[in-house]
């Protein structure tokens, strides 16, 4: 792998990394042509959702002429109308009133706590147990194959998106963070399930790790001969591209991957893309080659998100640039029953029709993308199509990811509904009175007629 570059790239191509965080908020939402009212609305979210954004973005991401209705704007800033009005009036109030931190914190943490912020059972569900049947903190063993493990000093990004439905991991909240430093202990978990044939690494983002901490995490892993590959979930290529091209450590981060590829394990980055805009400076598509000649495969996913990519050309625009670069379209999610979901939600139905809009435009190359998945407690639940059977309309599903493996693949049905934003707003069809994934009532030996 050649580690050369071009150090013309970008003006910020050689910049150190700077964050800007709530406190830099009035500054930056006044550029955006807020007025004082609306910058106060603004810092009243950012008390109960994180914000944090940083240089890159700034200045090479945002059209601060088109802000506050910018694309990336939106993806990174807090919107007054994320969170219940009567919430922000309440926060803006004592923030005008110049109230003690401790009080804020408190009405913040009200807010939070009904914003379900471990979604789909992470907290309850998926933390195994090891050793004397003690949870083992920072993993999450969901699916039977794969384990998600948090290292500690991954657990922030380098800039959030406000969608994230892993908000609650940034808000200083102990209880409500997933995290570990123990890679001793998921190594000995693995050998003990050698079920599990993949591990993804995931936060906040892995990235942020500089190499010597990130090596610590993952070389230890090559050593499982029952692990086939290693996910490192990021947004790094679209919010931090320098992390694999001019950071002082990038040469030494691309021959860890290396080390990866040769040790005989698939190196597979799950990039996160929500808008053709992150693709678009040469610097990201430099960091794309660069960790493409490692030998490492990059997967793109992205939720949809309503008023920053609901719109097919826009998925349409984005597939086909990663396409161009040599990357995987994976995934498009909905967006999660989590934090501002009434906010960015965009009902199944509309969303099955962004799909298909995009899908059927691009080439096969770039239809490895499925969607769009929900990622509930069930498991990944796939919004196959909207057609009529025996008379009545209804949404096709499929659960292409289970916590019961019998149950992957198999479609289902549920009634066609225009206002549905997720799986739980969904009713069963055809006569069922259950989903498949659903138990049977001690009393209730009926078939599912609604299962195909």
């Amino acid at each position: 792998m050649s580690l050369t570059h071009d150090a013309a790239l970008s003006p910020s191509a050689g910049r150190r990394f700077r964050a800007y965080t709530a406190k830099h908020l009035d500054e930056l939402t006044g550029r955006a042509g807020l007025d004082a009212h609306e910058r106060l609305a603004v810092r009243a979210v950012a008390t109960v959702l994180p914000f944090r954004v940083n240089s890159y973005v700034v200045d090479e991401l945002i059209d601060w002429s088109a802000a506050p209705d910018d694309p990336i704007y939106r993806l990174t800033f807090p919107q007054p109308d994320m969170l219940p009005h009567a919430d922000v009036a309440r926060i803006a109030d004592l923030l005008r009133a110049d109230a003690p931190r401790k009080e804020v914190n408190q009405a913040a943490n009200e807010v939070r706590a009904r914003l379900n912020p471990h979604p789909a059972g992470q907290m309850a569900l998926n933390i195994p147990k090891f050793g004397d049947d003690e949870p083992l903190s920072g993993v999450q063993h969901k699916y039977p194959e794969t384990v998600l493990f948090f290292p500690k000093q991954g657990q922030t990004c380098h800039a959030y998106c406000t969608y994230c439905f892993r908000w609650a991991q940034f808000v200083g909240e102990p209880d409500l963070k997933m995290a570990t430093d123990d890679i001793g202990a998921l190594v000995g978990y693995l050998r003990r399930h050698p079920e599990v044939t993949s591990v993804l690494l995931t936060g906040g983002d892995p990235m942020i790790m500089g190499e010597g901490v990130l090596s610590r995490y993952v070389e230890p892993l090559l050593e499982v001969e029952t692990l086939e590959s290693i996910r490192v979930g990021t947004k790094a290529l679209a919010y931090w591209p320098q992390r694999f091209v001019t950071d002082p450590d990038a040469d030494e981060t691309l021959r860890l991957f290396e080390r990866v590829v040769a040790s005989g394990k698939n190196l597979a980055f799950m990039a996160h893309f929500s808008h053709p805009n992150e693709m678009a400076p040469p610097l990201v598509q430099e960091a794309v080659r660069r960790i493409r000649g490692t030998g490492a495969v990059i997967r793109t996913q992205a939720p949809l998100i309503r008023t920053i990519n609901d719109d097919s050309a826009v998925w349409e625009t984005m597939w086909r640039a990663h396409v161009r670069h040599g990357m995987v379209p994976y995934y498009m999610f909905v967006e999660r029953d989590t934090g501002p979901q009434d906010y960015f939600a965009v009902p199944l139905a509309r969303a099955y029709e962004i799909f298909r809009g995009a899908y059927k435009n691009v080439s096969g190359l770039a239809r490895t993308v499925r969607g769009p998945s929900m990622s509930a407690t069930p498991g990944k639940v796939c919004v196959d199509g909207i057609a009529e059977v025996a008379g009545e309309k209804v949404f096709v599903l499929r659960l292409i990811q289970a916590r019961d493996p019998d149950l992957v693949g198999r479609p289902f049905f549920a009634k066609y509904s225009e206002s549905a934003a997720w799986l739980f707003d969904l009713e069963p069809a055809l006569g069922a009175t259950r989903f498949p994934y659903e138990a049977a009532p001690p009393d209730d030996p009926a078939e599912l007629v609604g299962e195909a």
